[in-house]
C-alpha cells in the first residue's frame, strides 16, 4: 500500500512537471514570436506613420515614410518637419548609418550609439533600426496565458543571449492568441527595473491584415511623457530589392 501511494505521488510529481514543461498549445515561444514577426512585418513592407512626441511643456510631431525587407534592410526617410525634411536612416545587416541633409553627409552609427534617443523621442536608436533579432538574440519562454484587453495572449518572457548588442536584461511581451497580434511589451534594464511599457492599440484593417496602428512608448520613470507612432498605411510583401537599400539612395528617396 506504501509502494503504491509511493508510485502514485511520483507520477502525479511527473505529470505536473511535464504540464508546466509543456509549450502552450503545442507552441513553443520561438514559434509564437516568429508567427507575430509574419504577422506584423512580413517579407517586406511599405508604411507612412507620425511620430508625437509629448513632453510636459511641449509637443513635437515627425512624418516619417519607411521600407523594410525581413531583418536585415530597412530605410526610413523624415518628411516632416521642414527642419529635418530629408533626414534618412538606413539599415543593411548590422551596420546603420544616417543622412543629415543640412550638412549633405552620412554618419555611420556605431554599436555605442543604439541605446541613444532617436530624433528627440522615447525610441532608441535600436527601437527604430533594430539591430538585434527577436528571434535569434532571446531566449524565449512561455509565462501564461492571460485576458489583455479583451484578448486572450501569451505571456512571453525573452531574455537577451550572451554578447548580443541588446540593452535591456529581460522583455515581457503579450501576443494575441488569435492573430498572433503583438499588443504590449515591457522592457527591462539589468536590474530587473521595469524601463519602459509599449502598448499597441486601435486595431485597423491595412494592406490586407489587421493590425494595432498605434503604438505609445512610456518611460517608466517619466510616466508623464510619452512618444506615439500612429500608422496611416501600411504595405506588405511589396516588390523591392536589396538594391534598394543604399546609402546612394538615402539621398535619393522621397
Amino acid at each position: 500500500m506504501i509502494l503504491t501511494n509511493n508510485i502514485s505521488i511520483i507520477i502525479t510529481t511527473m505529470l505536473v512537471f511535464l504540464l508546466q514543461a509543456a509549450p502552450v498549445n503545442g507552441q513553443d515561444a520561438a514559434e509564437i514570436i516568429r508567427n507575430m514577426e509574419d504577422v506584423m512585418r512580413g517579407e517586406s513592407s511599405y508604411s507612412e506613420m507620425t511620430m508625437k512626441i509629448e513632453r510636459p511643456r511641449y509637443e513635437r510631431e515627425v512624418s516619417m515614410r519607411t521600407w523594410a525587407k525581413g531583418e536585415d534592410f530597412s530605410l526610413i526617410l523624415v518628411t516632416a518637419p521642414s527642419r529635418d525634411e530629408g533626414t534618412s536612416f538606413l539599415k543593411r545587416h548590422n551596420e546603420i548609418w544616417n543622412y543629415v541633409p543640412s550638412i549633405d553627409r552620412t554618419i555611420k552609427m556605431p554599436p555605442s550609439m543604439m541605446s541613444e534617443s532617436w530624433m528627440g523621442s522615447d525610441f532608441t536608436n535600436d527601437d527604430l533600426v533594430r539591430e538585434s533579432s527577436t528571434v535569434e538574440d532571446y531566449e524565449h519562454r512561455v509565462l501564461r496565458t492571460e485576458e489583455y484587453e479583451g484578448r486572450m495572449c501569451y505571456v512571453l518572457e525573452l531574455i537577451p543571449k550572451p554578447d548580443t548588442p541588446i540593452v535591456w536584461g529581460k522583455v515581457i511581451m503579450w501576443v494575441s492568441q488569435d492573430g498572433y497580434l503583438q499588443l504590449r511589451v515591457e522592457n527591462f534594464d539589468q536590474r530587473d527595473r521595469l524601463a519602459n511599457t509599449i502598448e499597441l492599440d486601435q486595431l485597423m484593417e491595412m494592406g490586407g491584415r489587421t493590425l494595432p496602428t498605434r503604438m505609445t512608448l512610456t518611460p517608466a520613470d517619466r510616466p508623464d511623457q510619452r512618444t506615439i507612432l500612429t500608422f496611416m498605411d501600411m504595405e506588405f510583401d511589396i516588390n523591392i530589392n536589396e538594391s534598394f537599400f543604399t546609402q546612394q539612395n538615402m539621398r535619393r528617396v522621397r
